[in-house]
């Protein structure tokens, strides 16, 4: 399994005078989905945090081995299976607290095995966040602090994770490289998936690298120029 790191874009800004920036960041694909797991870390005290673990546990016990990473906790953005599907597994195999979705996400979380049967994803289980997250909740890797937002849409529980430093937003499935979450789910609602795009992730600024749950990672400002669904054009359109 394969893993990317991807430095935030304003890295260099975000630095302190030794050159090391304060958080970094790793990709690893999983599932039939190529999913986004990220692993994020507080370079200061090398605690980390797992988002999204749809699968490979043991990948990312042997990542955390090899850059020295101690986990902190699990992070997640919403309870589709193919970001979840693996959070009680490396929670029972750590012992690491799991913070998010938010509760309105509840009931995708208890319908995982069954979501899991249908795409062969034996393994997935639900679970009981230690905490569930909402608008405006902080949560803690090492010494970095990532402000949480509620951003329904795509589920009805969906959060985001921003880095204000390091100018980094992990968004989950809100919004991708030239598209925006799918809406056709359960519980999903366009209208509402727009508004947290519009009027919660653009206002960060445009220079905020995102992370997507799938694909390659872009920019707020690269979005609102030329996205087909969410940019300044298209919204003028519509």
């Amino acid at each position: 399994m394969p893993d990317q790191t991807v430095p935030p874009a304003s890295d260099a800004a975000a630095k302190p005078a030794s050159g090391t920036p304060p958080l970094k960041v790793a990709i690893l694909p999983v599932t039939p989905f190529q999913q986004n797991c990220s692993i994020l870390w507080c370079t200061a005290t090398k605690r980390a945090a797992v988002v999204d673990p749809g699968d490979g546990v043991t990948e990312i016990k042997e990542f955390l081995a090899r850059q020295g990473l101690t986990l902190e906790r699990i992070l997640v953005t919403h309870g589709h299976v193919d970001h979840a599907a693996a959070v009680a597994d490396l929670a029972a195999a750590t012992g690491v607290p799991v913070e998010g979705p938010q509760l309105e996400d509840k009931f995708w979380i208890d319908r995982l095995p069954e979501d899991g049967a249908k795409y062969g994803m034996l393994y997935a289980k639900p679970f009981t966040p230690t905490r569930w997250l909402d608008d405006g909740d902080t949560v803690m890797v090492g010494e970095l602090t990532l402000d949480v937002l509620h951003c329904p849409g795509h589920t009805p529980g969906h959060v985001v994770f921003i880095h204000q430093a390091s100018r980094l937003a992990v968004v989950g499935d809100v919004i991708f490289q030239g598209s925006i979450g799918r809406t056709d789910f359960p519980r999903g609602d366009h209208a509402a998936l727009i508004r947290s795009i519009r009027e919660k992730l653009f206002p960060l600024g445009d220079d905020i690298t995102f992370l997507p749950g799938h694909g390659e990672p872009s920019t707020f400002g690269q979005e609102r120029r030329s996205n087909p669904f969410v940019s300044d054009r298209a919204v003028a359109r519509g």
